[in-house]
């Protein structure tokens, strides 16, 4: 079984102020998926570019891109399940500690299959974006930044799954193994009591950094801890699904894994990979 769970519905025809959602554009995803091999997808758009989350955010960038409707990208994913398309509902869902119960207020009402829990910012620093968290402090203490709000999405109860779980990687820069290592361990073992997933996504081999994410010793750690997986491309066009999925199944099975996490309304189960 090989799923892709982390993609982007979202389009902007014409430069449009806002973003359009439909099951029509769905079929063009699954007709992608199905030409490169993957049996299921899941869309999972940001929480961030819907207004009913506006009062959520701080930061003004997401503040500004709070313009569409969820009831609408919702629509247009149950939609295309009644086509009998493959696909399952899901929302990328930034993390921020103090408005959990914000999140969980907003995303009660809707029917999810699963929800991916991010870490795009960090005491107000972007964890992506240039000049961001590595380059605004010491890279040991980016890196232990982050991951202690990591654990702390993994802990929430929000998620189902952590996306991009090493994403402060993204512009390649590391602070010493000896560090890494220490805050790698302690992360799968908060990932582990926390019960959730991890993604293995192939997305970072288009980011600065080159690599999948997580790196082979977090994915190793949590593969130890019987942590389970789900696969993803992060695609934000139709061609890019399912892309470099072979190498993110690679990737996980060189730590350890021989299964992959399906789900149908945060309900999970565990499929034979590849």
């Amino acid at each position: 079984m090989i799923v892709d769970y982390h993609m982007h519905l979202r389009d902007r025809p014409g430069g449009e102020a806002c973003g359009r959602y439909g099951a029509d554009r769905a079929e063009e995803y699954v007709e992608q998926a199905r030409a490169s091999g993957v049996d299921e997808i899941g869309f999972t758009d940001h929480v961030f570019h819907f207004r009913q989350s506006l009062a959520l955010w701080e930061i003004e960038w997401m503040r500004e891109r709070c313009t569409d409707d969820l009831d609408e990208y919702v629509a247009a994913v149950e939609e295309a399940k009644g086509r009998g398309l493959p696909v399952k509902l899901g929302l990328e869902v930034d993390y921020f500690p103090g408005i959990e119960r914000g999140l969980a207020e907003l995303l009660a009402p809707y029917p999810w299959d699963y929800l991916l829990g991010s870490v795009h910012f960090v005491d107000g620093f972007p964890v992506d974006q240039e000049p961001g968290l590595v380059h605004k402090l010491p890279v040991g203490e980016a890196w232990r930044r982050y991951f202690v709000w990591l654990r702390n999405a993994a802990r929430s109860g929000l998620f189902d799954v952590l996306s991009h779980p090493d994403l402060v990687k993204f512009f390649g820069v590391r602070p010493a193994s000896e560090h890494v290592h220490y805050l790698h361990v302690e992360t799968a073992d908060a990932i582990e009591a926390a019960g959730v997933c991890v993604e293995v996504s192939a997305a970072g081999l288009h980011k600065p950094v080159g690599e999948i994410y997580p790196d082979h010793e977090l994915l190793a750690a949590c593969s130890e801890r019987s942590v389970p997986i789900t696969l993803a491309s992060d695609a934000h066009e139709p061609a890019h699904v399912g892309r470099d999925l072979d190498r993110a199944v690679a990737h996980a099975r060189g730590a350890g894994y021989e299964t992959v996490t399906v789900f149908e309304r945060r309900e999970r189960c565990q499929e034979s990979l590849g």
